[in-house]
């Protein structure tokens, strides 16, 4: 087409500006509002993000803030990670739901009739759903296990037949490694309970068997001497949230007594702890002449020949 037919034929300078300020405006304008929408909308929400991140970096530096993190079990690097993950959701979603609608408004100005296209997606998206009804409960589980902070990677957690630690978390699939180096798969809709292990505190108890004769008041006693000394330990301070307890005689079977103590601690130390106190409970209860269980059959030694 030349500027001489452009002046002399059907097709003229004006007639060209009159069509472009009909649809094609209208289809422009309406793509650079989508782009325009969607970077307001990025901005929006990498905005809040950040300013929530940021509220939890200065409740974490105050001493309450401290005391209530390590009761609940609240990390602010967890707690980041969760955000941004839900930033990055958040972020795909709009950007598809602000593409759809845009595209949907392009066919419409083009003149494309939408309601076939629209049936045909509908039965279309019927269809998927029967035949993808596992993968969106296993999406959906995700999201919802995502947003409740239900546990995150580095966590050890129990979710039915298997116990591990959380090495990777997707909408779809969760991924544990058990105490035998065992990596698992795990489908985030097959999943129905989850047992974290790692959030808040844990409780370990230690069971230390003495001879049925022995001197229960100066078992306790000693038992009681090694509690206060633990709770008092600089080491293990950081590693106790409360003075281990004496509980007493827990169980009398086979000619033994069982004595029991329990320790609130930090969640991940509690096997640390357990192993530290029954050592030092041994130790105790050998120092205060505290006699061990005699295997059935066998008498007990006086010192004496029979």
């Amino acid at each position: 087409m030349t500027l001489g037919r452009l002046r002399s034929g059907a097709v003229t300078w004006d007639s060209l500006w009159t069509w472009f300020q009909g649809v094609p405006i209208r289809v422009v304008a309406t793509i650079l509002g989508a782009v325009v929408l969607r970077w307001l909308l990025h901005r929006v929400i990498g905005r809040t993000i950040a300013l929530v991140i940021a509220r939890g970096e200065r409740e974490e530096r105050s001493r309450t803030g401290r005391v209530i993190a390590h009761a609940a079990g609240w990390s602010l690097e967890r707690h980041s990670q969760r955000l941004a993950t839900m930033g990055t959701l958040l972020r795909s979603t709009t950007t598809l739901v602000v593409g759809l609608v845009a595209t949907l408004t392009v066919m419409s100005l083009c003149g494309i009739p939408l309601a076939p296209l629209l049936a045909s997606a509908g039965v279309g998206g019927v269809a998927l759903g029967f035949g993808a009804q596992s993968l969106v409960k296993d999406f959906l589980s995700g999201l919802f296990m995502i947003m409740e902070d239900q546990y995150g990677v580095g966590d050890v957690v129990d979710v039915g037949e298997i116990t591990g630690t959380v090495e990777d978390v997707t909408l779809r699939i969760t991924t544990l490694r058990d105490a035998n180096g065992v990596t698992w798969h795990v489908r985030n809709g097959e999943i129905l309970r989850v047992g974290n292990k790692s959030q808040g505190w844990a409780q370990t108890m230690v069971d230390l068997p003495v001879g049925y004769d022995a001197d229960v008041e100066t078992a306790l006693g000693a038992l009681d001497e090694v509690a206060v000394d633990f709770g008092q330990d600089v080491q293990w301070r950081d590693k106790v949230i409360e003075r281990p307890q004496v509980l007493g005689v827990e169980s009398i079977a086979g000619g033994a007594m069982t004595l029991r103590m329990i320790a609130k601690c930090v969640a991940g130390q509690e096997f640390l702890v357990q192993r530290e106190l029954r050592l030092r409970g041994k130790n105790a209860l050998d120092r205060a002449g505290v006699p061990g269980p005699q295997p059935l059959g066998i008498p007990p030694k006086t010192g004496g020949i029979p």
